[in-house]
């Protein structure tokens, strides 16, 4: 068992208070894997303070050795990659297979970030690139870093996305307080100690653990705050948004990812793909293929592939197996889900397969004759449920997707590149993938989604530009 203790110690005895804890405890088995401190708001205080006062240090770090810290970073987490991987799984309940991917995917996400900063952190711009100006006039442009950088992570990445936040923060020079989930702490708080262990100081890379409804909420709002960095739920996102003022953010929220499957499209492959980033994890991601809308006469066709390919599911507990389908998170996820499934099979949705469920694990399931209106298609669903939509014209599906009030992310599968760009261009959402997944494929892309799904644009360049400030320095040469 973990147990956090940092220096937490004293502030409860100064304020003779007993020390509360957070138990963290497995979603696959119930066993108990540690415990983290339940910050108070003079605890919290005393973290943002801390951060903020090593700012004017931090930032003055040269880039080279801000970076170096990232690259080794990226090294330790290689080489602790099987350890880490393993507190995944007991942690998230993920496949051995798919928590050593996210590993290995934040330490190249780490050096992309790394990579990055190095050719957007100072650019000369002369002056006769523009009308009305000579050659003696230069510009020196700078990235400047905003301060202290409060970041906020979800349970269903809880590396990846922890790593997306701190990495570029730390390169352009600000300080970090890291509020993860409470579910996925151990996780989050293991990254961190990699970064402090690569040579960031303590005090630059703060934590804050609780309940998101007490410490987060308390964070959020704080005065020394000067970005945030939030991943979760539209509903939080939005509370966030209220409470705070002038304070710049990344957010990136819920949303719905629809594969659109036209009569032309390789059914084979489409099922495929479906079948994988609809059920892998459980589909407990916000990209997953969380609704099909298919052309009419490719309906029964696709419906038996997807089928076929579900037989081929592992599923289970990710302690005995290499599982794709495991336990969801927690009861309440569980419940949600099922009461979603059962929702639109009430509503007249014909079950196609699946629809079973022992504690919180839910058999895969295939639901069709859904309608636009269910609450399944209108919600996003963290569970392994998969509706189908039957359209008859492009200009149906695409107001079926428009009409949601998120917009994350689309697939489509035609033979048609021509239709498909123009398709793409548009849908309401962050990004559309061509005869693939419901995903924005490489770290180097932006992730993103639009109208409720998320506000600015996160992920490598990005992220380094939104944590950051422009400064101009104009230089009037002298030419003979």
């Amino acid at each position: 068992m973990i147990q956090v203790m940092s220096d937490y110690g004293y502030l409860r005895k100064r304020y003779d208070m007993e020390m509360q804890f957070l138990e963290v405890r497995s979603p696959v088995d119930g066993a108990l894997l540690g415990k983290v401190p339940a910050l108070t708001k003079e605890e919290v205080d005393i973290r943002m303070q801390k951060a903020k006062r090593a700012f004017i240090k931090w930032s003055h770090t040269s880039l080279y050795e801000r970076l170096s810290i990232l690259y080794q970073t990226a090294e330790l987490l290689e080489q602790n990659r099987v350890e880490l991987a393993e507190l995944l799984l007991h942690e998230v309940g993920k496949s051995k297979k798919s928590a050593e991917s996210e590993v290995i995917r934040t330490a190249a996400l780490i050096r992309h970030t790394a990579d990055t900063a190095k050719i957007i952190y100072k650019a000369p711009m002369n002056g006769d690139n523009l009308g009305g100006y000579k050659k003696g006039k230069v510009a020196l442009m700078e990235r400047l870093p905003l301060g202290l950088v409060l970041a906020i992570s979800p349970f269903h990445y809880p590396v990846n996305l922890v790593a997306s936040k701190i990495a570029p923060a730390l390169a352009m020079g600000n300080t970090v307080v890291l509020k993860p989930a409470s579910i996925g702490c151990l996780s989050g708080l293991y990254l961190v100690k990699m970064f402090q262990k690569a040579g960031v100081p303590e005090e630059v890379l703060q934590t804050v653990t609780g309940k998101g409804n007490e410490a987060g909420d308390y964070a959020v709002t704080h005065p020394l705050v000067d970005f945030i960095h939030f991943t979760g739920s539209t509903c939080v996102g939005q509370a966030i948004a209220k409470k705070v003022s002038l304070v710049p953010a990344i957010m990136e929220l819920s949303g719905k990812s629809a594969t659109i499957i036209f009569e032309d499209a390789d059914l084979d492959v489409a099922a495929k793909y479906i079948v994988g980033e609809a059920f892998s994890y459980s589909g407990q991601h916000c990209s997953a293929a969380k609704c099909i809308l298919v052309m009419e006469l490719v309906h029964d066709k696709l419906i038996s592939k997807i089928a076929e390919y579900m037989k081929l599911l592992v599923i289970g507990n990710p302690l005995e197996v290499n599982a794709d389908v495991v336990p969801l998170i927690n009861k309440k996820s569980a419940d949600f889900a099922w009461a979603m499934i059962q929702d639109s099979l009430q509503k007249g949705a014909k079950l196609i397969t699946g629809g079973e469920r022992q504690g919180n694990l839910i058999q895969p399931t295939l639901i069709d004759q859904v309608t636009a209106d269910m609450s399944l298609v209108c919600i996003e669903v963290f569970g392994p449920v998969l509706p189908i939509i039957t359209v008859h014209s492009k200009e149906e599906a695409v107001s079926i997707i428009n009409g949601w009030k998120d917009g994350f992310q689309a697939a489509l599968f035609t033979s048609d590149i021509n239709r498909a760009i123009l398709m793409a261009e548009e849908l309401e959402v962050g990004a559309v993938g061509i005869n693939g997944k419901t995903e924005r494929g490489s770290e180097y892309l932006p992730f993103l989604g639009m109208k409720s799904s998320g506000i600015s644009v996160g992920k490598m360049r990005y992220s380094l530009e939104a944590m950051s400030k422009v400064k101009s320095t104009v230089v009037n040469l002298t030419i003979e």
